[in-house]
């Protein structure tokens, strides 16, 4: 049964045939995707044991991310020629919103039903200095094989807006160990190499005779064993790729050893792909499992990391006024 709290609900469960997500209310987050077929069951998202940790430090973990995912370089940017100074919280830079980002946010439930449940937030103009004062919802809904976010985002100013979603998956189920035996592919010809620090040095390099070509299937522990400057900066993956096309496409298959896939699909113009090289048995997972690294992958569908400072970037900026809204589809299955 879902969890309550003095606030309201602290998780809400969605079912939708054989699929099961529950979401907690700190941070927007993605605890549990629960898989039932007639082989039985798994949980393929890495979660923490405890909801209340959530509240308290869930490190990113399936968490909504803002008020902008990934980095910003120098925890500053120019908007209109007028500077915002953000709150740095990664080697002098913002990531993922600063130091208390949408994550650690108390999200308010505004609407739920059996597969469906809508939460809302609002961050006050000035947060972690970013402009404007921002009314944003996530929705998530549920269909048999089918998890879709749904983000909106107004401003009374002009602002910056990157939301993501920051689930590990791990398709052979969250317990099972590394992600080094599945199979990724991504829909992209391109990707933004990093510096030291991670922060894109502004160019898009081709995939074409790299390791980051990830075009056709390609086993995860192939690409972080392969020798690549890139790779060390990252201690495996840890970038955005540019996500061919425009518009609700396909971004990201992946496929576990046990025959089970995920397909995302995203009107976004980048995909974060990030190997969890952070893991180091310090956090507990849903089933009582110490995560250890590459437990999980991320595919966080996204804006470029530093746009706001890369103006060859595709914008993120979001004016008084308008909507911000986005889409990112899950779509699971078994092959046989």
């Amino acid at each position: 049964m879902p969890a309550t709290s003095a606030t309201g609900p602290m998780s809400v469960e969605l079912v939708a045939g054989g699929l099961l997500l529950e979401v907690v209310a700190a941070g927007a987050a993605v605890r549990r995707l629960v898989l039932t077929d007639d082989e039985g069951e798994a949980n393929v998202v890495l979660g923490h044991a405890d909801p209340m940790t959530y509240a308290v430090n869930g490190g990113y973990l399936g968490a909504t991310i803002g008020r902008f995912g990934n980095r910003i370089a120098g925890a500053r940017f120019s908007l209109d020629g007028m500077e915002h100074v953000l709150a740095a919280n990664e080697n002098g830079n913002a990531l993922h919103g600063g130091r208390v980002g949408f994550d650690r946010r108390q999200w308010e439930v505004q609407d739920q039903g059996p597969a469906h449940v809508r939460l809302g937030l609002h961050s006050p103009d000035g947060d972690q200095g970013f402009p404007g004062a921002l009314e944003v919802t996530v929705t998530y809904s549920v269909q048999p094989g089918t998890v879709r976010i749904d983000y909106t985002a107004t401003a009374d100013r002009d602002t910056v807006v990157n939301l993501t979603n920051h689930s590990y998956f791990n398709l052979d189920g969250e317990a099972s160990g590394s992600v080094d035996d599945h199979e990724l592919r991504l829909s992209a010809d391109a990707f933004t190499p990093t510096d030291a620090q991670l922060l894109p040095t502004g160019e898009l390099r081709q995939v074409t005779g790299t390791a980051f070509d990830l075009r056709q299937p390609t086993r995860l522990g192939d690409v972080v064993a392969s020798d690549d400057e890139q790779l060390r900066l990252g201690n495996g993956l840890d970038h955005n790729f540019v996500v061919t096309g425009a518009g609700p496409r396909h971004v990201a298959t992946l496929r576990g050893r046990s025959g089970r896939t995920l397909e995302v699909s995203s009107d976004q113009p980048g995909v974060q792909v990030y190997t969890g090289a952070h893991f180091d048995g310090t956090v507990t997972g849903t089933s009582g499992t110490a995560y250890a690294p590459r437990a999980g992958i991320a595919l966080e569908t996204q804006g470029f990391p530093d746009a706001p400072n890369q103006p060859a970037f595709p914008t993120t900026v979001l004016r008084a006024g308008e909507v911000h809204a986005s889409t990112t589809t899950w779509r699971l299955a078994r092959e046989r």
